[in-house]
């Protein structure tokens, strides 16, 4: 098989994971990107319990402030997210999960894992321990190309 051959059929195989996902982000009635907001404060939180900066959400999602300040205001609007003023520098603001935020990022997480194990009972340890080391160099090579 020609390069060129295997390149296609990686993009149909790109194509195919990004449309069975698409349909998948609607965990709770959220938007992958409000429950990737969701997950980043919980992940930051445990480092900073007071919350996170809009800044330091905007540089781990990789999107502009303005695009998190405007997550950030739905989600509060939902009962999700909670501002503060930050402690130390009262010019910031900190963001943090509100209980309901906390409990339907806790249920996500859990629905991903089971999906997950069950990944992996299909797959098999050896399967699976190759398919990691295989992201791992996709995500390697990817990150090179700047995409």
């Amino acid at each position: 098989m020609e390069n060129a051959e295997i390149a296609r059929n990686l993009m149909s195989s790109f194509q195919q994971f990004r449309l069975l996902f698409k349909g998948q982000g609607n965990f709770a009635g959220l938007k992958h990107s409000e429950m990737g907001l969701l997950f980043h404060i919980r992940g930051g939180c445990s480092a900073e319990p007071e919350g996170m900066k809009v800044s330091e959400l905007s540089s781990k999602m990789h999107v502009t402030s303005p695009s998190i300040t405007q997550l950030v205001t739905s989600m509060e609007e939902q009962g999700l997210v909670v501002r503060k003023m930050d402690r130390e520098d009262r010019r910031s603001v900190k963001v943090s999960l509100t209980d309901k935020g906390n409990e339907i990022t806790i249920k996500a997480e859990q629905e991903i894992m089971a999906m997950l194990t069950g990944l992996v009972d299909y797959m098999g340890h050896e399967k699976s321990l190759a398919l990691i080391e295989i992201f791992n160099d996709v995500f390697a090579y990817l990150s090179t190309r700047n995409i």
